[in-house]
């Protein structure tokens, strides 16, 4: 199983993701409330109370020397509306003003008075902090100028609370965004995938597969997923090849079965005709053909069921140390009579070092049977049939092979598959042919016995078959006796 790797995990990078958004959030709202902030003390005259409290007192003087009759509040808001930072102007007459009065302290500046001003360059009335500056006109002081040490929270919140608000809705809409198009939509595009795949499994297209790019969380589930996806379709497709070959064997059996079964029946029916006559030794030539399709009938049906169970499971087989040269010598005295009838030569050879090998001595037999029938069978007369045994490194081979017309290179191939015959290639042959299942009989016991069996023509002439059976298999050596 995939194991995600820390850094491409999913988790962490929303973790990450959110912690870097909340991060630059309020790094920017930080900066940007400083910096409005800072414009409260932004002025032309410096950044002090005290400054701005002269600054304005040397102005008031000089608009008072040559107008004493100015109205105060509104040359004040007129010419100070770009100060941010409040302050207050109360004059000897009772007359007061201010730049930005919603801006002031509660209570500031505090009652006393008409225009007296404390002792030194601050403190007093103002409150503790607060600065004050003496407005002067012609030679006499008509008023005072305060300046409270720094505006109250809920000033700043009234006036700059809108524009933080609105910057950080833009602000976080955009890193919302940003998150979403950096984290979120890949992970999106790869769940969206995954999710299309897994719809198509589930109407049956077992070949979808997720994308796999990444190394999160989603990754290891995509990979889950096609790995269930290639095992459910290597499932489906070994259905539908059991399916076919299922399907082929019925097609297969019911042509094979029909042959001697159509015999059967018109020749009985041709016997059973009290209208038709016929002599005594048409009548047994007839019953002759009735009881010879029998047996080839009864045979095939006996080899079908010995392909059902030595390819389907249904038999184990156990395994014991066998003789090489018994079986090979009974291989020769089963086949002795056909044999002789044809002047067929049968050799066995068998190494010494192969004396014995671990096996099932019936099952071995029984396919050295088929392979010996199929041989004499085919092979003209005065040919030659040779049984040998040879060791190898990881295998030892048990060799069948004829002196007769060969097997056509274009049917080697499926030679070995249920009821394929190639007798209508194989010249001078005077025997019929058998029900085609006796090869596939033979490949299904070799492989029971963990090894493989193949099909060759030798260089003079003749087909050769090679059962390799697995050296681990076999019994240990001993000498013949």
């Amino acid at each position: 199983m995939s194991r995600v790797m820390w850094f491409r995990s999913l988790y962490l990078r929303i973790a990450f993701g959110f912690v870097a958004l909340l991060a630059v959030l309020l790094l920017a709202q930080t900066l940007l409330f400083l910096w409005l902030t800072g414009r409260i003390d932004d002025t032309p005259q410096g950044r002090t109370p005290q400054q701005l409290a002269d600054f304005v007192a040397r102005e008031l003087s000089d608009a008072l020397s040559a107008n004493p009759e100015i109205d105060i509040e509104s040359h004040v808001r007129t010419h100070f509306a770009e100060i941010k930072r409040p302050f207050a102007v109360m004059m000897r007459d009772g007359r007061r003003a201010s730049n930005r009065a919603e801006a002031l302290p509660r209570g500031f500046p505090p009652p006393g008075p008409r225009g007296q001003r404390p002792p030194g360059r601050s403190g007093g009335r103002g409150g503790p902090g607060a600065s004050w500056a003496p407005i002067v006109a012609n030679g006499t002081q008509v008023g005072v100028v305060s300046v409270p040490p720094s505006p109250p929270a809920w000033v700043a919140i009234r006036e700059f609370g809108p524009t933080l608000a609105l910057t950080g809705g833009i602000l976080l809409l955009a890193g919302a965004t940003l998150a979403s198009l950096l984290i979120f939509r890949p992970t999106h595009r790869r769940l969206r995938s995954l999710e299309v795949a897994a719809r198509a499994l589930g109407e049956g297209r077992t070949d979808v597969r997720a994308a796999e790019q990444g190394g999160d969380e989603v990754t290891t589930l995509a990979r889950a997923f096609n790995r269930m996806a290639a095992d459910l379709d290597a499932r489906a497709e070994a259905l539908a090849a059991s399916d076919r070959a299922r399907r082929q064997l019925l097609a297969d059996v019911s042509h094979e079965l029909m042959t001697p079964l159509t015999a059967i029946r018109g020749y009985v029916q041709t016997l059973a005709m009290t209208d038709v006559p016929l002599d005594e030794a048409t009548r047994k030539r007839y019953l002759a053909v009735v009881d010879e399709e029998t047996y080839k009938l009864e045979a095939i049906i006996g080899d079908l069921l010995d392909v059902a169970r030595l390819e389907g499971g249904g038999e184990t087989l156990v395994k014991e140390p066998v003789v090489v040269a018994d079986l090979f010598q009974r291989v020769v005295d089963r086949h002795l009579p056909d044999s002789r009838a044809k002047n067929i030569t049968m050799n066995v050879s068998v190494d010494p070092a192969m004396a014995t090998l671990l096996g099932n001595a019936v099952r071995l037999e029984q396919a050295l049977q088929n392979l010996a029938a199929n041989a004499v069978r085919h092979m003209p007369e005065g040919g030659t049939l040779t049984l040998d045994a040879q060791p190898g490194d990881t295998t030892v081979r048990l060799i069948v092979r004829d002196t007769g017309p060969g097997i056509p290179t274009e049917h080697l191939p499926r030679i070995f598959d249920r009821f394929y015959k190639v007798d209508g290639s194989r010249a001078g042959t005077m025997i019929p042919s058998g029900s085609g299942l006796g090869l596939s009989i033979v490949r299904a016991i070799v492989r029971q016995h963990g090894g493989e069996v193949t099909a060759g023509n030798v260089p003079g002439g003749g087909a050769e078959f090679v059962i390799e059976l697995p050296v681990e298999r076999n019994a240990p050596v001993r000498a013949s006796v």
